[in-house]
């Protein structure tokens, strides 16, 4: 019982005290501009904030980078290239006065992705088998609905007077992505025939795998590290 009590105690203590270090911690002071750069899965780029008291802020910041990927769906081998693209208005919310952070807010989405296959030997698409020229280059490209939303938690730590350095991890609710514009340059992608009809219906099936596939991505995981200079 006696250490229960020696327990709530020092709760109760921790809990009265906490405003009282908020205030005298110089990271927390009203009135702090801030500049920066972020770094993390939605790119590279700049970051602008203003900390209006202990428990609000609001930062503006954009992100920028190019990813190659290789990968296999439906027996083809992809070349891929994402262009990474956004810029975003966040509103902080720092519930204990403190370096924790809460945010949210919304980002334009400027991010798009490309794919490239050359087969250089016979290739199943489906239940048949093309040959490379009938085949030729098969292209397409995915993009993403304009604005979306994101939700993050964060933490902002003091490395010396007028540096710091941030964290933050979350997610970006994009919605589907949507493959379009695949399409071949190959024999049987313009030939009325049967033979011509059949490769693009199996074209058409290879580009639903694809989409199938995007159809996992909706919510894009967030996980930025920044540096910036409170002035």
């Amino acid at each position: 019982m006696q250490r229960l009590f020696r327990l709530a105690a020092g709760v109760a203590a921790l809990t009265l005290a906490a405003p009282a270090l908020a205030q005298s911690d110089p990271d927390t002071q009203q009135g702090k501009a801030s500049v920066g750069v972020t770094a993390g899965s939605l790119g590279v780029g700049p970051e602008i904030g203003y900390r209006f008291n202990q428990h609000v802020g609001v930062r503006a910041n954009g992100g920028f980078l190019g990813v190659d990927h290789s990968f296999s769906s439906g027996g083809i081998d992809y070349d891929g290239h994402a262009k990474l693209s956004s810029a975003g208005v966040i509103i902080d919310v720092y519930p204990l006065g403190g370096g924790f952070r809460v945010s949210g807010g919304a980002r334009y989405n400027g991010t798009d992705g490309r794919v490239r296959a050359v087969p250089n030997g016979p290739t199943r698409i489906g239940s048949l088998v093309f040959t490379p020229e009938q085949i030729g280059t098969i292209t397409g490209r995915a993009d993403l609905r304009e604005f979306a939303p994101q939700l993050t938690l964060g933490y902002g730590g003091k490395l010396r007077k007028g540096l710091a350095f941030t964290v933050e991890a979350g997610a970006l609710f994009q919605g589907a992505v949507r493959i379009r514009d695949f399409t071949s340059s190959g024999t049987l992608a313009t030939d009325p025939t049967v033979a011509g009809a059949t490769y693009r219906n199996e074209l058409a099936k290879q580009r639903q795998k694809l989409q199938d596939s995007a159809n996992d991505y909706q919510v894009y995981p967030i996980l930025q590290f920044g540096l910036k200079y409170r002035f």
